[in-house]
């Protein structure tokens, strides 16, 4: 397959939708939550209750904005509403309110680092969710939660600028990662906050006229967008090879089989007869509007990126890490703006490995003033970086309103330089590694690690680790 692919370029487009997290739905007051008992979060709206009309929701249109603006889109001047006219059992007004002609967002784009390159936006709009169809809890019907129905969304809709499916996965986790950044959606995939359609098409290599694309549908998660994209690959390739042409199709991801299911064909695609909305007449988004949103936002995970990268010489990957998500690049900002330069990888590493996977977005138990002597103690020598990364830190997150001093005598972690106490454990280590012993007197002096090892291991991490190697060499000349 790998001589015949490189026959091939793909490409794929996205239709990313994005399920917002206002507190309310996009068009009535009903409460938008994840997770409550079917059909307690539905009204007269929702319902399509005769005489019930849409409002629109500010959160829906301010979020729109922010998610453009970080995205470099041009932003529409007002909002256009319109009416997607289709039947299903899970919309019950027999339409969706979406922007067909005038989106809120247009072009743009994101840049994928590990591509190096952009992904341009054709545009970003807004709509409503549907509700939801579940088969697997009754044998003989098929039941309807419209908790999700009227649900704010945004659709990121790409231009077919990805030409892998690894490309694929990276993109979806870009705009996971800045909508979670940005607050307008948890980008929960598992919880449907996040779903993604994949528009796929194969052409010769080199050319440039685009495949017939097919369209999957519904993919909601980025490992099984990055399979899905695979498997629609190879099945347009063997089409291809095998002297067939593309039809335009919907498919459907099996995840087991790791296969693309046809669903429907172009000719079988609905005419969804899009009109404006007349209970929804357009209304303005002023350049004030703008711009105060514009004030308010962070700065962008690929701006704080590169300062962490440039200013504090974090590895690309570090910086990756506490980049992604707002609560972190500001808890760790404000902390590495205190410490000297030679105490900041310190600070990293304990950031990256013991407080992000706790995430708590609250209050952390230790305070920045704990944090800070921690680190200077580490960075001292005072107590050993192992032991403070274990065993102080478990107990002191247990009792944080311990001092450091108190919580370090208890646990008899503080590092020693006393002399006697550092000879005594040394020789103990030569005599029982003596070939050791000797090879390091003949002038290994790579084995001075091996040493420094047991020395830490035997005192419990108290050894003081610049004394005791000063030590070893010292006492290098009294073995036989």
């Amino acid at each position: 397959m790998n001589k015949v692919a490189m026959k091939y370029d793909l490409v794929v487009g996205l239709e990313i939708h994005v399920q917002m997290n206002t507190s309310t739905k996009a068009f009535c007051a009903e409460r938008n939550a994840f997770g409550a008992a079917p059909n307690t979060q539905v009204g007269v709206v929702s319902l399509a209750y005769p005489g019930s009309l849409p409002v629109p929701n500010r959160q829906h249109v301010e979020k729109a904005v922010r998610l453009g603006l970080a995205l470099d889109s041009t932003i529409a001047s007002a909002v256009y509403f319109d009416r997607k006219n289709y039947f299903y059992p899970d919309l019950p007004k027999g339409y969706q309110i979406t922007q067909d002609a005038m989106p809120i967002c247009v072009g743009g784009f994101l840049y994928l680092s590990n591509a190096g390159r952009r992904v341009r936006i054709h545009h970003v709009h807004m709509e409503e969710d549907a509700g939801k169809l579940i088969h697997d809890q009754d044998p003989l019907d098929t039941l309807i939660d419209l908790n999700r129905a009227g649900v704010p969304l945004l659709e990121i809709v790409t231009e077919p600028d990805l030409f892998s499916a690894e490309e694929v996965y990276e993109f979806i986790t870009e705009i996971q990662q800045l909508v979670r950044y940005l607050n307008v959606s948890d980008g929960n995939m598992e919880e449907g906050s996040l779903r993604c359609d994949c528009n796929v098409s194969v052409k010769p290599a080199g050319t440039t006229t685009l495949g017939q694309r097919c369209e999957i549908k519904n993919v909601n998660s980025r490992r099984y967008a990055r399979q899905a994209v695979e498997a629609e690959y190879e099945r347009q390739i063997n089409l291809l090879e095998a002297g067939q042409s593309i039809k335009q199709q919907t498919l459907h991801f099996d995840k087991d089989r790791r296969l693309t299911i046809p669903m429907r064909s172009k000719e079988e695609a609905h005419d969804y007869r899009y009109f404006p909305d007349p209970d929804l007449p357009p209304f303005p988004v002023t350049k004030e509007t703008i711009e105060r949103i514009r004030s308010s936002m962070p700065a962008l995970p690929w701006e704080i990126k590169e300062t962490l990268q440039n200013k504090y010489q974090l590895t690309e990957e570090d910086a990756s890490h506490i980049a992604g998500h707002l609560h972190d690049a500001s808890y760790y900002l404000r902390i590495v703006d205190t410490l000297p330069p030679k105490h900041r990888r310190i600070w990293t590493d304990l950031f990256i490995h013991k407080i992000k996977p706790m995430d708590v977005e609250g209050d952390f138990p230790l305070s920045d003033e704990q944090l800070t002597q921690l680190i200077a103690w580490i960075g001292m020598e005072k107590i050993n970086r192992t032991v403070a990364f274990s065993t102080l830190w478990e107990a002191w997150l247990s009792t944080p309103e311990k001092a450091l001093e108190d919580m370090s005598q208890q646990l008899n972690i503080v590092q020693s330089d006393d002399e006697t106490f550092l000879k005594d454990l040394i020789r103990d280590a030569f005599r029982q590694f003596p070939d050791k012993a000797a090879a390091l007197k003949g002038g290994k002096k790579n084995l001075i690690g091996l040493f420094m090892g047991e020395v830490m291991k035997t005192s419990g991490g108290k050894a003081h680790p610049q004394r005791t190697r000063q030590l070893i060499e010292n006492l290098i000349q009294e073995l036989e």
